[in-house]
């Protein structure tokens, strides 16, 4: 296969990668649009879920606060930590707003980026299931008390309290962790009545099914939820399944989580292991928002006695090795879907090379020449074949124009003259199909890494997650492409030719819109390629002059 073939072959691959990818987002079920997002309460619309049988004990009541009139008399506070700001409502003791301290907006890098907001109506809610018991659409007070995490302090507690049935008393208490996204969502329940409390507990997370900011249609991620138990493992569901009740994930377990999914970070309800829970996914009706979550029974409550009832709620960013401490498959939100066996070792790479130097764009660079490396032998193969084309490039041209109308001659002289050569026509191609599985791996792993948001390589380059603001990186690789084109033989035919001299202006307007991270690595990888190609093309070119020499 000569060069032009090898190159198609490698554009032919990539581009369906890209398709397939834009093509999956294209299929899903876009959302209504006949009732505005703005007209649902930012708390949500709908009454605290019902358990299932599996999960009851006897009937369960559900609880039906007056939602408008706690609204209308319900204020906001802001918690403060190292890591984050949040913003709490006394209606249902919510989390309506999260800002992250340490990452920035992806379309302001001025502001701080916000989770949790009122953009998206994106919040975590809880309650209580019961005859007469708050839940999220209920009016609490707060018990004075800090608000924000002091210094040489490693948590702090908010404390919210409302009123329950008759002799019932509930409190809400949230403790937020210094240097941890983790916060403690608790209920405490004291039963001061004559008769015996078994209620149910529900935690959930409440989303439009807008894409984030920052997202393109050359780089489409995952925006949903997803839920994880031992049994049936990583399960992501789509908006659309929801709306027409075809989701399909585990309903019940005894262990695994519950989270919401978007492009660099996560919002995941974790209860403890062994722990008997149901999963639930719904559609508020009227409004575009989905609330998904999960109901955990409460043990029963005796008169004159208390419990609590207190789920981990993990809100931050994708970081692989926080989200495994967090709870087993919890880092699996970072999908990198069927390569993840080639992907989860590259960022094990690339965070090791980090370590040593320290910024995430030189790290790119020194796995890139790592990987190129450790393809070398493959790489070497692959430009020797080339390289013998482009010297019996003539020859074939001469064979072309002398059996031009007879194409089963002419295959028979070609195939001839490769066996002379000793060339194997698929010997360009083979090699470089082997390593696009890599490729699309490392596509994964630096489109996925939120540890590329923000981090800046060098000069212009201040994150790598985003684009090259000054395009000089997809200009670079523009350049970079047209020398491989030069490097081998021109196509003999014309329209070909024109083709593959467009193909760098094609890649090159597609990376206008990648990170840069992205672009860096297919910069430095094509700087690499020329250079082995050269110096092979060089060597077999002075072989063969040096043979033809002898032979005169």
């Amino acid at each position: 296969m000569d060069t032009r073939r090898l190159i198609l072959v490698m554009i032919f691959a990539f581009s369906s990668f890209m398709l397939w990818e834009n093509w999956q987002q294209y299929k899903q079920p876009k959302p209504a649009t006949s009732a505005p997002v703005a007209s649902a309460p930012a708390t949500g619309g709908s009454a605290a879920p019902t358990p299932s049988v599996n999960l009851q004990a006897g009937a369960v009541a559900v609880a039906t606060a007056p939602a408008a009139a706690a609204q209308n008399n319900a204020a906001s506070f802001v918690v403060e930590t190292d890591l984050i700001k949040a913003s709490i409502s006394t209606q249902g003791g919510d989390l309506l707003g999260l800002e992250l301290k340490k990452y920035k907006e992806s379309d302001n890098k001025e502001s701080n980026f916000h989770l949790f907001d009122a953009k998206h109506q994106y919040a975590a809610q809880s309650g209580l299931i019961g005859d007469g018991l708050p839940n999220h659409r209920s009016l609490f007070h707060r018990v004075d008390g800090p608000l924000q995490l002091a210094d040489g302090n490693n948590e702090l507690k908010i404390r919210l309290e409302a009123d329950g049935p008759q002799g019932v008393r509930v409190a809400k208490i949230l403790t937020f962790k210094r240097g941890s996204y983790l916060i403690d969502v608790a209920w405490e329940i004291t039963n001061g009545s004559d008769k015996p409390l078994a209620p149910h507990a529900y935690f959930q997370i409440q989303r439009d099914s807008a894409e984030p900011g920052g997202s393109n249609m050359m780089m489409q991620t995952f925006t949903g939820p997803a839920v994880y138990t031992e049994a049936d493992k990583y399960q992501k569901v789509k908006f659309g399944d929801i709306t027409d009740n075809k989701a399909k994930f585990a309903k019940t377990a005894d262990n695994g989580w519950l989270a919401m999914v978007q492009h660099y970070f996560v919002a995941a309800w974790v209860p403890a292991q062994g722990v008997q829970r149901e999963y639930y996914m719904r559609k508020i009706d009227g409004s575009q928002l989905f609330q998904t979550g999960i109901i955990l029974p409460v043990s029963a409550i005796g008169p004159g006695t208390s419990t609590v009832v207190s789920t981990a709620l993990f809100a931050g960013p994708q970081e692989q090795a926080a989200l495994k401490a967090v709870a087993p498959g919890l880092d699996l939100v970072v999908d990198y879907g069927w390569l993840t066996v080639i992907a989860a070792p590259i960022f094990w790479a690339l965070q090791f090379i980090h370590g040593l130097v320290g910024n995430w764009g030189w790290a790119i660079v020194l796995l890139t020449v790592a990987i190129k490396a450790a393809f070398f032998p493959l790489s070497a193969a692959s430009y020797k074949s080339m390289a013998k084309m482009r010297v019996v490039s003539p020859r074939l041209m001469q064979l072309k124009e002398r059996y031009g109308d007879d194409k089963a001659r002419l295959n028979q002289e070609m195939m001839k003259l490769y066996q002379t050569e000793k060339i194997n026509p698929l010997g360009g191609c083979l090699p470089i199909l082997v390593q696009i599985p890599v490729f699309i791996a490392l596509y994964w792993v630096l489109l996925g890494a939120v540890e590329m948001r923000d981090a800046p390589w060098i000069g212009w380059i201040t994150d790598l997650a985003s684009a090259d603001p000054y395009y000089i990186l997809p200009v670079i690789m523009i350049v970079s492409m047209i020398i491989q084109m030069k490097l081998n033989p021109t196509p003999p035919d014309p329209i070909q030719a024109k083709v593959m001299m467009a193909m760098p202006f094609i890649f090159g307007i597609m990376f206008l819109w990648f990170p840069a991270g992205l672009v860096l690595y297919w910069v430095v990888n094509n700087i690499l390629s020329i250079a082995q190609q050269w110096q092979i093309t060089r060597m077999m070119e002075a072989g063969g002059k040096a043979a033809n020499d002898a032979k005169a």
